[in-house]
């Protein structure tokens, strides 16, 4: 197997607000969700209360993990590539939070490198931000504070198809079409995670959506490293 493959936890996260609606945070919070919303882009004259159902899950400051799921490669006796697949999940956050770092833990910091589509726009801030709210100690291949974007040592999909370009953003399931790859945009995409939460009480079906984004970023790095895809039947869910 690729030695560069082998040493690869590929992650994606799904978020909420942390509460339902906004009339249950407190005053506080309340108050800094209102200057908040003052510099977001309001569509037909939104209010600060349904921005924060639309919005508040992005932020780390007014939202919270309920999934995080993971993948890595591996080989079986034979020398197939195959792709096992985890999660962790849970309406308690510290919880969740404190496997996904039991299972960091157990890697080697000085090889080990973290890959998410956006992830260091998006998911390694955001788990770094909600471990230390709930007083979890960061993990060493977290532990980047104070580091410069461009000397984070981990992997982002969306940065690889940048080649340089700083303005361009692209979403992965423009990637996945365009590389021909199941995409895990079936039944829900991000935008219905808050809804699917918090009205439809559909945890399962959130992380099922999250291991399949996980998949989908595994697939389009083989891709975009001139590498075949992965068979569905080399996909073990562990």
């Amino acid at each position: 197997m690729n030695a560069e493959l082998r040493d690869i936890l590929f992650l994606d996260i799904e978020t909420i607000g942390m509460v339902e609606h906004f009339s249950e945070l407190n005053e506080r919070f309340k108050t800094q969700w209102a200057r908040k919303a003052n510099f977001l882009k309001r569509d037909n004259n939104q209010t600060d209360e349904e921005l924060f159902y639309e919005r508040a899950g992005i932020y780390a400051e007014f939202g919270k993990i309920i999934v995080v799921a993971i993948g890595k490669f591996s080989e079986t006796e034979n020398g197939s590539l195959v792709f096992k697949t985890k999660s962790f999940g849970g309406n308690d956050e510290k919880k969740l939070l404190e496997e996904f770092k039991s299972v960091l833990e157990k890697m080697d910091p000085t090889k080990t490198k973290l890959c998410a589509h956006n992830g260091k726009e998006f998911d390694f801030p955001y788990m770094s931000r909600r471990m230390l709210v709930n007083g979890v100690p960061l993990p060493s291949l977290l532990n980047l504070g104070g580091t410069k974007k461009w000397e984070v040592p981990h992997l982002d999909t969306m940065e690889m198809w940048k080649f340089g370009d700083y303005k361009h953003y692209t979403s992965l399931d423009l990637l996945l079409a365009l590389f021909d790859i199941p995409s895990s945009k079936g039944q829900m995409d991000g935008s219905m995670v808050n809804t699917v939460y918090y009205k439809e009480k559909n945890l399962p079906k959130i992380t099922e959506y999250c291991l399949a984004d996980v998949l989908a970023i595994a697939q389009l790095y083989l891709r975009m490293k001139g590498l075949p895809l992965l068979d569905e039947k080399n996909i073990i869910s562990t």
